[in-house]
C-alpha cells in the first residue's frame, strides 16, 4: 500500500465551501440526513473528500458534474480513510474518489486482518476484479477507472538525469551509480520501494533518508544533492521547482493505483450517477490532474475554481 492512504492521523472533520452545485455545506457525520430519495438514486448525494489537494479536486469535480446531471450535492472533507469508509458503507457519504490497488488492499486487510496479503497489483484488470468483489461485500459499487493513476513514483534532479542519461528506473539500475534514498521508514521494508528497486531494477541504494513519501525535505535533500532520489507520486505537481523529474516505472514494480470513483450502491449506485462521473474518465489524465495539483499547491489557486475551470475546458460544464 502506499503509505500517504495508510497514514493514520487523528479524526478530524472539516466542512468544504459549497460547490457551485451545492446548496449548503455538508454535516458532520452524526448528523448527516435520512435516505431522501429511492435506493440506488438519491437526489441529494454527499461527497467524501480525503482532504489533500488531489481528493479535494476530485471531489469537486464529482461534485460539479453530479450537479449538471441534476442532483443536490456537498462535500464533506475527512482526513482518513478509517472514517470515511464506514461512512460511505453506512450512506452518511455517498461517493468517494478513491485508488484502485491501494483501496483493494485496505478493503481486504478490514476483512482479513491486518497481515493480509496483498490483492492489488499492477495488473489493472485483476486488481479491479478483486476490489469489486470486496467492495461488493459491503454493499458498495467501484464505477470504471479512469486513465489518470497517482502511483508511488521515483525522481532525481534534471540535472542528475541528462548527465547519466537517465530516463528510466532501468537506466538507474544499469548505471550501477551509488543512490541515497529520501523516502518514509516503511521504505525499507515495502515491496514496491527499497527490496523492489533492489531486485526488479538492480539499483545499488546506499541508505534510506527518513524525511517522508514526496515531502518539502526530501525534494530539498535530493535538490542540494545529499541524496540522489527520492519517493514522491505520479501526481505531484510541484517537482518543476525544484528542478526534479521522474524515472518511468518502466517494469510496472508499482501496483494499479488508477483514479475510481466508489459508491454507496444503495444510495448512488443507479445509471444516472455513474453515467455522470464515467465523463471524467475519457478526459482526466495523469499529466492532467498533476497539472491540476501544480495549479492549488503551487499557484495557490482554490481547488473549486481549478476544478470548475478544468471541466469547462473540456466541455463537461457550461461557461459561465
Amino acid at each position: 500500500m502506499r503509505p500517504r492512504r495508510r497514514t493514520v492521523v487523528p479524526l478530524v472533520v472539516v466542512l468544504l465551501a459549497p460547490t457551485a452545485a451545492a446548496c449548503s455545506t455538508g454535516p458532520s457525520l452524526e448528523k448527516q440526513g435520512a435516505v431522501t430519495a429511492s435506493p440506488g438514486d438519491s437526489r441529494n448525494l454527499t461527497i467524501g473528500s480525503a482532504g489533500f489537494t488531489e481528493s479535494d479536486l476530485l471531489a469537486q469535480m464529482y461534485a460539479l458534474l453530479l450537479g449538471r446531471a441534476g442532483y443536490r450535492t456537498r462535500i464533506l472533507s475527512v482526513t482518513n480513510r478509517e472514517l470515511y469508509e464506514p461512512a460511505l458503507e453506512s450512506g452518511q457519504i455517498d461517493v468517494v474518489p478513491e485508488y484502485a490497488a491501494t483501496f483493494a488492499d485496505w478493503l481486504n486487510a478490514k476483512a482479513a486482518g491486518a497481515d493480509a496479503g496483498t490483492v492489488g497489483s499492477p495488473d489493472l484488470a485483476a486488481t479491479m476484479k478483486a476490489l469489486r468483489e470486496l467492495a461488493a461485500k459491503r454493499g458498495l459499487d467501484v464505477l470504471d477507472p479512469g486513465r489518470a493513476v497517482d502511483q508511488n513514483a521515483y525522481a532525481v534532479t534534471a540535472a542528475y538525469a541528462r548527465k547519466h542519461r537517465l530516463r528510466t528506473l532501468t537506466d538507474l539500475g544499469r548505471a550501477k551509480l551509488p543512490v541515497r534514498l529520501a523516502a518514509g521508514d516503511e521504505c525499507v521494508q515495502r515491496a514496491y520501494c527499497a527490496p523492489g528497486l533492489k531486485k526488479t531494477y538492480g539499483i545499488r541504494l546506499t541508505g534510506i533518508d527518513p524525511k517522508g513519501l514526496g515531502t518539502t525535505p526530501s525534494k530539498r535533500a535530493v535538490q542540494n544533492g545529499q541524496d540522489q532520489m527520492l519517493v514522491t507520486t505520479t501526481t505531484d505537481g510541484t517537482l518543476a521547482q525544484f528542478g526534479l523529474v521522474i524515472l518511468a516505472d518502466d517494469k510496472r514494480l508499482q501496483n494499479a493505483d488508477h483514479i475510481v470513483p466508489v459508491v454507496n450502491r444503495s444510495r448512488a449506485g443507479g445509471v444516472r450517477v455513474r453515467n455522470a462521473l464515467d465523463q471524467l474518465n475519457t478526459v482526466l489524465t495523469t499529466e492532467d490532474l498533476t497539472s491540476l495539483n501544480e495549479q492549488v499547491d503551487s499557484w495557490r489557486r482554490l481547488p473549486q475554481d481549478v476544478a470548475k475551470n478544468y471541466l469547462r475546458s473540456k466541455e463537461l460544464i457550461p461557461a459561465g
